[in-house]
């Protein structure tokens, strides 16, 4: 049977860029075609803009998209962080993706609390709400960061706890697997990098970079959504898959935005808990890693959920300051994913596909 045929899905923060693109991809159908679609969030705004984005796809190539938005899309209001209404909306899934967060380094640092009340007891609330309602729900996937890994700020402390959450459930809960997806930033995201650059450079410069050797993963939304797709389908319990993507230095990125323009870069200094480079996978975590496909997968520390023990390639962390691409790779690579400025960029990944 195909991954989603006749299954109900619970995205929570399912109207951000991600819930967005991932919202497509299941109803494209390729997966299998879904009992239910539900997009679980706090801000009826952004559902009503979602709703009427997906209104729209009546193109022919969209036909198949369109109608199961029709009849499968549900949208609900409510908060991870309350227990009440994520015991509702859980009550008829299969599945949970749970990318509901917050997210934003700075503000999770100023506002400490708001970030533990959204990434650890919002996590909590779902396996709290798995196990004291005996609900059969197939898989729960934690959406989490490669801020987690060697957490050095808020934000990344909570996810790093928030995947320690899901991991331990499947101990308390063994008939759901738990399982956790882990990346970095997502090129054209909301509030990421790639869309500051362009206005930047629409509007005539400066770009602004925090540091010169400051050096990030360039992951395209698309395959953020197929890291969730192939641990769902791979994923041992409390398992954390990782992609294996790309890198390059933030002045080589602004660099190839820019072109032959004649705009200046100009260093602004490190934000609050900023890291200079992304690190997806310890040193630590390397000995309990192994391959599996196009990704790495973590095996989890207790040892109650490893039946057997795999060891892999990896000999130390896996950082984006390893391997980084040059001015004409990275050039390709915007070009290859439609983020050229003088392409048909449209934020939120619309043309990521």
């Amino acid at each position: 049977m195909k991954l989603f045929e006749n299954k109900t899905i619970v995205i929570t923060g399912g109207t951000g860029s991600l819930g967005k693109v991932l919202t497509r991809r299941i109803l494209e159908g390729k997966n299998g075609t879904p009992k239910k679609v539900i997009i679980f969030s706090r801000d009826e705004a952004k559902q009503h803009y979602m709703r009427l984005e997906f209104l729209q796809k009546k193109a022919a190539t969209d036909e198949v998209i369109f109608k199961n938005f029709q009849s499968l899309l549900e949208f609900r209001i409510g908060d991870v962080r309350d227990y009440s209404s994520v015991v509702g909306v859980l009550k008829s899934a299969d599945i949970v993706i749970n990318a509901a967060a917050l997210k934003q380094v700075p503000s999770c640092e100023y506002f400490p609390y708001e970030a533990v009340r959204t990434n650890i007891e919002g996590a909590e609330n779902i396996v709290r709400a798995i196990r004291d309602h005996d609900m059969k729900i197939e898989t729960v996937v934690g959406v989490s960061t490669d801020k987690a890994c060697k957490p050095v700020n808020v934000m990344g402390m909570t996810k790093s706890i928030q995947e320690k959450v899901f991991i331990a459930a499947n101990v308390t809960s063994p008939g759901t697997r738990f399982i956790c997806v882990r990346y970095g930033n997502v090129l054209a995201s909301r509030g990421s990098v790639i869309p500051l650059f362009h206005d930047q450079i629409k509007n005539g410069g400066p770009v602004t970079i925090t540091t010169a050797d400051m050096t990030r993963f360039l992951l395209p939304l698309n395959r953020a959504v197929d890291t969730i797709f192939n641990a769902l389908q791979r994923a041992l319990p409390g398992e954390t898959f990782v992609p294996r993507v790309p890198a390059c230095n933030m002045v080589t990125l602004a660099k190839a935005l820019i072109g032959d323009r004649k705009i200046e870069i100009e260093y602004t200094g490190i934000r609050p808990g900023e890291k200079i480079d992304e690190i997806m996978l310890s040193d630590v975590e390397a000995p309990r890693a192994y391959e599996s496909g196009e990704y790495y997968s973590i095996q989890p520390m207790l040892p109650e959920l490893i039946k057997e023990f795999k060891t892999g390639p990896l000999t130390k962390e896996y950082s984006s300051g390893d391997i980084l691409m040059d001015l004409e790779q990275t050039t390709a690579y915007l070009k290859e994913h439609n983020l050229l400025i003088n392409q048909n960029f449209v934020e939120d990944g619309e043309f990521l596909r």
